[in-house]
């Protein structure tokens, strides 16, 4: 069977998502040490402004697990920056979700094809 990651960093509202990924990874990192070199992964992130930091965050995990990465990151900007508007609720363009959808899929499609 083959095994790959599709993480998605959810925007910071969503701050128990975020803390169960955090945990997660925190878990998880020692123990997958040694286990899932050359993984596939992709990743996704909802950002109230450039999203970059977080890209780079789950990259360094990624590298740390040495991970390949085979898509390039889809970063969502949600151009939330005050207070009011960060914790307002989120409408995601549908063109934005077909992209989220679209990079599940390619990864599936690779796995199945023994691409990845």
């Amino acid at each position: 069977m083959q095994i790959a990651y599709h993480l998605a960093q959810p925007h910071r509202r969503q701050r128990r998502a975020r803390r169960a990924m955090k945990e997660m990874f925190d878990r998880c990192y020692y123990p997958c040490l040694g286990r899932i070199e050359g993984r596939p992964y992709a990743t996704i992130i909802c950002a109230g402004s450039d999203g970059e930091n977080a890209q780079r965050q789950l990259d360094r995990i990624a590298t740390g697990w040495r991970l390949r990465r085979v898509a390039d990151p889809v970063i969502v900007n949600t151009d939330a920056q005050t207070p009011e508007a960060i914790l307002a609720p989120k409408t995601i363009a549908a063109d934005r979700l077909a992209e989220a959808r679209d990079l599940g899929a390619a990864l599936a499609e690779g796995l199945t094809a023994g691409i990845f």
